[in-house]
């Protein structure tokens, strides 16, 4: 799930769904037919390996979908499921796929939140928590899950979600980045499921890796992949610039500061812009960068430190 921008760091591309696609001698990607202003041309599943493989991310709860992936590995094992992380366009196919094919779901654990609800309703997004999932085997920094040729390492990248984990394909010196780092936008960090203060130390992990391709959860692919998170980094500290600048200029709630500076928005991704500047919020506050009229809330008052 995304925050949709445009920037000339990013690859672009939105691969078209209807079709299983090899992207490399080991990867091949299906996409589930759930496209939409948060998830692009639909969520991003990969086959990996040949004869013994894993499939990343089965995505939504959709039949057809489970159907077409068992399709494209005919003649092969599935050995493992795997899940980057419990939004519900990400993880709620496991159990459908586990149910036809008995393989083990690994990855990330039960689904967590940043932080205890304190305050209303949050606005709805598409993609929300599945608190049903529960994985067979979740995965820690450094685990592996393996295949005939193939290796996945977790990296823990919490952020998006604190239970997200990224997957790097040692054989191919490529990472299947969930919702962590994609090419078509900047994920979206929204409370209480996401924390910036997390998503930016994850940002900075990455930058130390040496993986040369992304493979996201949704989107194409992520090419020069230290550069493209430097570009990620670097968009959200102007983005708390930003911020911190209309609160200067007299903004005091987040309306007014997202009235500001996303003008010319679609109505329908306000919502997500709101927790997202909630999120730079909460991080401005822990920081004393920001003053709030108590814990940092979404329809709290922000003033000048």
């Amino acid at each position: 799930m995304s925050e949709t921008r445009t920037d000339p760091v990013f690859d672009g591309a939105a691969p078209s769904n209807g079709e299983t696609v090899r992207l490399s001698p080991l990867v091949r990607r299906r996409i589930a037919p759930n496209a939409g202003p948060f998830t692009a041309s639909g969520t991003c599943t990969y086959i990996v390996g040949t004869e013994d493989v894993a499939i990343v991310d089965p995505g939504p709860d959709d039949a057809g979908h489970i159907a077409e992936l068992i399709a494209a590995c005919a003649g092969a094992r599935i050995g493992a499921i795997v899940v980057t992380h419990t939004h519900r366009d990400h993880s709620p196919g496991a159990r459908l796929l586990q149910a036809r094919t008995g393989a083990p779901i690994v990855g990330c654990g039960p689904h967590r939140a940043a932080r205890a609800l304190t305050q209303g309703e949050f606005p709805h997004l598409d993609a929300s928590a599945d608190r049903d999932h529960r994985p067979d085997r979740a995965l820690r920094e450094g685990e592996v899950v393996s295949g005939a040729g193939w290796t996945l390492e977790a990296v823990e990248t919490p952020g998006h979600t604190m239970n997200h984990l990224a997957f790097a394909l040692r054989e191919e010196e490529a990472l299947f980045s969930g919702d962590h780092v994609m090419a078509w936008s900047t994920s979206i960090v929204a409370p209480p499921d996401g924390s910036m203060r997390a998503y930016m130390a994850s940002l900075d992990k990455l930058r130390s890796r040496r993986e040369v391709v992304y493979w996201p959860g949704h989107g194409g692919p992520v090419r020069d992949p230290q550069r493209f998170v430097r570009g990620l980094a670097s968009h959200r500290r102007q983005r708390e610039t930003s911020i911190r600048a209309r609160i200067e200029a007299g903004d005091r709630d987040i309306g007014a500061i997202v009235a500001a500076i996303y003008q010319g928005l679609d109505p329908a991704l306000r919502g997500a812009a709101a927790l997202s500047v909630f999120a730079h919020l909460e991080d401005l506050v822990e920081r004393g960068l920001v003053l709030s009229d108590g814990p940092a809330r979404l329809d709290g008052r922000y003033e000048p430190a």
